[in-house]
């Protein structure tokens, strides 16, 4: 299931078998939360180096529907996707939803954002839903504990989400799916407060999960504040299961989490800021709208070897963005995906030598002195 094969201080390279292949890891996951990437083809996400990519329960069973997926052979099937699918449980989108929704000890109770209709998602349910998906890595139903909150809250929160968790394994696998259950995560939650997550993990690791993750971050708390969870809580996960930081990040964010040792990574961010016209690159973030790329023959990245950089300039991106083209988007989103895969590629094979230290300290200095974003 999953080989921890190298470290480097406490960075780790590891492979994570599922029933659609191998993933190499440390591996980010682009977010394709409706069964589609967006801007992007499966093809396209091939050759930008994604090898597995997430969708998203709360919004699949809404629409198309999990019933309606289940029948037209899964998800996989669906969006003509091959490799691996991790589904999230939808607790994080519950928990967006604010103050439209209602959550008791049996779950969750909210008005479906597309028709209105009274919709009800507990543990079980969330099992459910994602066998019908056919989903490889699936996660378990918690609830998001919100930034700021008190001690008490977050133990309230936290303590909730292990009974959740608990049913959550009760209940996988009965499902009637067509398909044979994934590597089921478990979510350790507890706020900012190191105590509440080394209980949260303590009683995941008795339930036994396929892999932990961490849950809770990226929701308003300073770096300062998430570097200090993923340190007090990172050194005590099971080293021989996969280690999943929820929601996070940038690229720096990601370096940082190898270098602590997280091995699974997933965000909006190269998609989202692709199409806001936002390019990552070795020389930092570069704004394509900007009036100085007007008439710049070069490409995104002249280190870069993805199909965008070797085919276009950034004049005819500027062009394409200042139109509205949605080819600009997603000759954009390619570049930002290829990055992002590179420098996971890059972060691996660095383990694998011993180099680690020496790549980071180079990625740093590059981009504290290079940023190009005006």
């Amino acid at each position: 299931m999953f080989d921890l094969l190298a470290t480097d201080g406490s960075a780790r390279r590891g492979r994570l078998t599922t029933a659609h292949g191998s993933i190499e890891t440390p591996v980010f996951m682009p977010c394709g939360t409706y069964g589609t990437v967006k801007a992007m083809t499966p093809d396209g996400l091939v050759e930008a180096g994604t090898q597995i990519l997430l969708g998203n329960t709360f919004h699949l069973m809404l629409r198309p529907g999990d019933e309606a997926i289940r029948e037209l052979g899964g998800l996989h099937r669906f969006m003509n996707w091959s490799r691996p699918i991790l589904t999230d449980s939808g607790g994080f989108q519950v928990w967006s939803l604010g103050e439209l929704r209602k959550i008791s000890e049996r779950g969750v109770v909210f008005r479906s954002p597309v028709n209105g209709d009274r919709v009800e998602l507990t543990p079980e349910r969330s099992m459910a839903v994602q066998r019908h998906l056919g989903s490889d890595v699936v996660m378990v139903f918690d609830e998001c504990t919100p930034y700021p909150a008190s001690e008490a809250e977050a133990r309230a929160s936290m303590q909730l989400s292990l009974r959740w968790a608990q049913r959550c394994r009760d209940s996988y696998g009965e499902s009637d799916a067509q398909v044979d259950p994934g590597l089921l995560f478990g979510i350790v939650q507890g706020g900012m407060y190191d105590g509440l997550r080394r209980e949260s993990l303590d009683g995941l690791l008795v339930q036994d999960f396929d892999g932990y993750a961490i849950g809770g971050l990226s929701v308003g708390e300073s770096k300062a504040e998430m570097d200090q969870v993923l340190r007090g809580l990172l050194p005590h996960m099971p080293a021989g299961r996969p280690r999943y930081l929820m929601g996070v990040g940038t690229p720096a964010d990601l370096v940082r989490g190898v270098e602590l040792g997280v091995d699974m990574f997933d965000c909006v961010m190269p998609t989202r800021n692709a199409r806001n016209g936002y390019a990552f690159t070795s020389r930092g973030t570069l704004k394509i709208r900007n009036a100085r790329h007007r008439l710049a023959q070069e490409p995104l990245d002249p280190e870069c070897g993805c199909y965008t950089c070797r085919n276009f300039s950034r004049a005819y991106l500027h062009h394409l963005d200042r139109c509205g083209e949605m080819l600009g988007s997603m000759l954009m989103t390619q570049h930002n995906l290829f990055y992002y895969h590179s420098l996971m590629s890059r972060l691996r094979d660095s383990i694998e030598t011993g180099t680690f230290r020496i790549l980071i300290e180079t990625l740093q200095t590059r981009w504290n002195s290079r940023n190009e974003s005006v």
